[in-house]
């Protein structure tokens, strides 16, 4: 445990320092680009390699370092960006040593402007992260995963894309932060002045000289008003095709009575070959390059001063924004501060990147929960039983058989009404009455609290059967269920497995759902046949159905040698053949519309046996006799649900 703890936390710590050092990178590739033939002038390679290719090294190098945090962050790849990381870490350590002893550059700009460390602290830093990194590549799989395996592809494309998107609009326009001592909101003017005071100063080298020597920085910070800076480090190298808009900025400039000065810490034969191309008639001044690509990472860039401070910058690409003025800047937006700030650029990559992978952790967390939930379901399984058990519709109906006159009838079904309205039950509640009580008890029950069902139905759709009533004539007087099969039916009436068919299918026709009975005699459980008799009766009667049809049936099991006697099978009896039925049912029409049939038990169920009964995982609900004729005995039933 001890172990998984400081494998993460080194995790967090690298995690978080490549991300940091990747976003610093990329939103100021020159800068890192800069940096870079820093480093190949102190190996003697700046002459060969060219600046395309510097440059696409300092897109790369950030993407690739804030790629593999994320990475890490999410635990993406676990044992191959581990590797990486330590490849890395494993050369940029020894050399950071090197550039500490050596010390052939200040800073060796692992986070940009936005944090200068010196070469010793960067060698310690590393060698923190080398021991994090050894830490984690020893132990990857210890690291705890945010994202899901399956999903880890959307957080790898979705961080390559945002950060490559983030040098690319860097490059085309400007730093999206900016972390150096001359961005906008800079007071030029008052820096300058604590270095002329002794003071410590970012400003040490910043000084504009007339071609001729004058040194004019104290005076040109001091204008009134607006300055514009046209700022090019090598005019050899600047981009040359902006020269219209810069000339009619320039024009807008001297229109309004704004200084303009052009900046460059190229030589006189450069200047003059700028003059000559471009046509340009301002005046340049030298400055230190390093000052100038500090100022502005474009070549070249239009810097806009106000009383001496920065309030407004402009790549070479985004000239035409200021070509396109009119009004004075006194009375134009671009003459004010502009209103983007720190927290406002937070928030907008915190909307576009961080908040969407925070959304897809979570929910691809809820998924992995979900998912361990159903493992856990398919394992365990009384807890399956269970769950498709509570899925299935519970019900207890009464079967009132041939008792109770009418007048009595609509009085109990009248007070069994009134007791369930007041207190709901908690499962489905039938009542089977005799035909002519259909009728008159279907206008005194609320059927959405009690459903009502016949006890019987003809096996005949109509004609000429003295006594017997359709399975459209019990539809006609609202009921919604029948009872076919009962035993009594069966032993009395002579009621064949063909006759019963004949009925369930005329029931079904007719929009009748069918409580159908099935059960042994007392002699043919003490046989030991109590399986293959109820498997012959569905068979006989109901497994010809169609799967959509038997999903309209409810089956009730009954022991013929409990109904009336006072003899109850054990719940465990009752469980293990009500086990069976459900058995045989998923092997005729599958284990899905099994564990949606509703099969109830008969055979002298009491409120005192009901809830041992109901707790069984394949009883779901009774088929009542007697003790439905009785509102409180029948209520007291209805409650071994709750």
């Amino acid at each position: 445990m001890m172990r998984k703890i400081c494998v993460n936390i080194a995790r967090l710590v690298v995690a978080v320092t490549f991300i940091l050092s990747g976003f610093v990178k990329a939103v100021d590739p020159v800068g890192t680009q800069y940096k870079i033939t820093d480093y190949l002038t102190v190996l003697h390679l700046g002459q060969y390699i060219p600046d395309f290719m510097t440059l696409t090294a300092s897109v790369l190098l950030s993407a690739a370092e804030f790629w593999l945090g994320v990475c890490l962050l999410f635990a993406i790849r676990r044992r191959v960006v581990t590797r990486i990381i330590l490849g890395w870490l494993l050369i940029l350590t020894p050399l950071t040593l090197w550039l500490a002893i050596a010390n052939p550059i200040s800073d060796c700009g692992c986070f940009g402007d936005a944090l200068v460390l010196t070469n010793w602290q960067t060698f310690c830093k590393n060698a923190v992260l080398l021991t994090c990194a050894l830490l984690i590549a020893w132990h990857p799989l210890d690291m705890l995963r945010f994202v899901s395996r399956t999903n880890q592809w959307i957080v790898m494309n979705f961080t390559a894309l945002f950060i490559l998107l983030v040098s690319g609009n860097s490059l085309y326009d400007l730093p999206y932060f900016d972390f150096r001592p001359y961005h906008v909101g800079t007071d030029l003017r008052k820096g300058w002045q604590q270095m002329m005071d002794g003071e410590d100063s970012p400003y040490t080298d910043f000084f504009i000289e007339r071609q001729g020597g004058d040194d004019i920085t104290d005076s040109l910070l001091h204008l009134k008003g607006y300055t514009f800076l046209l700022v090019s480090p090598h005019l050899e190298q600047a981009d040359e095709s902006q020269f219209d808009k810069i000339n009619e900025i320039f024009e807008y400039a001297q229109e309004h009575g704004y200084a303009w000065y052009g900046l460059t810490a190229s030589n006189g034969q450069a200047i003059e070959r700028w003059r000559v191309g471009t046509g340009a008639e301002y005046e340049f001044c030298l400055t230190d390059d390093i000052v100038l690509k500090t100022m502005i990472r474009s070549n070249p860039g239009l810097v806009l001063l106000h009383d001496g401070k920065i309030i407004r910058k402009w790549s070479v690409n985004k000239l035409s924004d200021v070509a396109q003025l009119t009004t004075p800047l006194e009375k134009s937006e671009i003459g004010q501060m502009p209103s983007d700030s720190v927290p406002g650029k937070i928030m907008m990559i915190i909307l576009w990147y961080v908040l969407p992978l925070f959304l897809l952790a979570l929910a691809d967390r809820f998924w992995a929960w979900s998912k361990w939930i159903k493992k856990k379901e398919k394992s365990n399984k009384l807890y399956q039983i269970l769950k498709r058990k509570d899925m299935r519709k519970k019900i207890v109906a009464g079967n009132w058989k041939m008792n109770l006159n009418l007048q009595e009838g609509v009085a109990l079904a009248k007070e069994l009404n009134e007791a369930l309205a007041a207190d709901k039950p908690n499962c489905g509640v039938v009542i089977c009455t005799p035909f002519i009580h259909l009728a008159s008890v279907a206008q005194v029950i609320n059927q959405d609290v009690i459903g009502l069902g016949a006890e019987n139905c003809a096996d005949k759709e109509k004609g000429a059967f003295t006594g017997e009533v359709s399975a459209e004539m019990v539809k006609s007087t609202g009921a919604q269920y029948v009872i076919l099969g009962h035993s009594e039916r069966r032993e009395y009436y002579k009621e064949t497995p063909e006759i019963l068919k004949e009925k369930v299918l005329l029931a079904l026709k007719n929009g009748l759902k069918v409580i159908f009975c099935i059960g042994e005699t007392l002699a043919e459980r003490e046989a030991n046949k109590q399986n293959e008799v109820v498997k012959a009766e569905l068979e006989g009667s109901v497994f010809n159905l169609a799967e959509a049809d038997f999903r309209n049936i409810v089956i009730a099991y009954e022991p013929i040698w409990a109904i009336g006697t006072g003899k109850t099978a054990t719940a465990e009896q009752a469980e293990e053949i009500h086990a069976y039925i459900r058995s045989i049912i998923a092997e005729k029409y599958g284990e899905a519309v099994a564990n949606d049939t509703s099969i109830l038990y008969g055979g002298s169920c009491k409120a005192s046996n009901a809830p041992e009964l109901f707790a069984k995982p394949d009883i779901d609900g009774g088929l009542i006799g007697g003790a439905s004729l009785k509102c409180a005995d029948f209520k007291g039933i209805i409650d071994a649900w709750k």
